[in-house]
């Protein structure tokens, strides 16, 4: 079919398939006459594959990596889309139960208590970290410290689930000055590393320096890790928070 059929049919627009051709990602046939593009059923397939992976926010680089992996496999790939999707029906139907429980206390004047307003939350919060991290944690750390940090989450109060959100956003202001300063062993370098400490402790049962260090470790052997400093602070933040954790490991 042509590109306007297949826009027809998926939803998606001539111009974002357009995109998809230049950027490699959908590359059509293209008619040796008219030089129109037109796709066949593998494409239609591909396209289909393209639009679950965005459902799931994923961006169009990481998505081309995968489909043109030699190893990729487009059953496998469903399921996990299917897995993946229907922890996200969960995540949205718990914030709704807690949307609809909050107009219905705001309507009838009936209380919430402050552990329902955030339930949903730290449920959404846990299931985050399981889905981008809990292989490696588990693997690190074992299945029991996983188990005490979710503990921890899902009982938070109020005032320590914003205090937990504070103190990263102070981790990333202060992280911002020491690498300005550009000593990872400085003074304020150090005080990166205390607030990461003082961060984990709403997460981790028990602290020590050493584990301490082999999570900081494990940030730099993972491109999530890496970008999740890095794009909330700059560039190169995540190496630069390892650097300051190893130096304050041994203070």
């Amino acid at each position: 079919m042509y590109i306007q059929q297949l826009a027809t049919l998926s939803g998606v627009s001539t111009r974002t398939l357009r995109y998809y051709d230049e950027i490699g990602l959908l590359v059509p046939d293209k008619d040796e006459l008219t030089g129109y593009r037109t796709y066949s059923q593998q494409h239609i397939d591909c396209l289909q594959q393209i639009l679950f992976y965005r459902e799931l926010d994923m961006s169009l680089a990481d998505i081309k990596a995968i489909l043109q992996d030699d190893e990729f496999q487009p059953l496998e790939s469903l399921k996990k889309h299917q897995q993946a999707l229907l922890r996200k029906q969960e995540r949205i139907n718990r914030l709704l139960t807690s949307l609809e429980q909050t107009i219905q206390s705001m309507e009838e004047g009936i209380d919430m208590t402050n552990e329902q307003k955030f339930e949903a939350f730290k449920n959404q919060l846990i299931e985050e970290n399981e889905k981008q991290f809990g292989e490696e944690i588990r693997e690190k750390y074992g299945e029991e410290a996983v188990v005490a940090s979710n503990g921890l989450v899902k009982n938070m109060t109020e005032e320590q689930f914003h205090a937990a959100a504070q103190l990263e956003q102070q981790l990333f202001e202060r992280l911002r000055e020491a690498m300005a300063d550009g000593d990872p062993a400085s003074e304020i370098a150090a005080e990166a590393a205390e607030l990461h400490k003082r961060w984990l402790a709403f997460y981790w049962s028990k602290y020590t320096k050493e584990a301490h260090v082999g999570l900081a470790q494990m940030y730099m052997a993972d491109e999530r890790f890496i970008a999740y400093y890095d794009e909330r602070v700059t560039d190169g933040a995540t190496h630069f928070l390892v650097e300051a954790i190893t130096h304050y490991a041994k203070l």
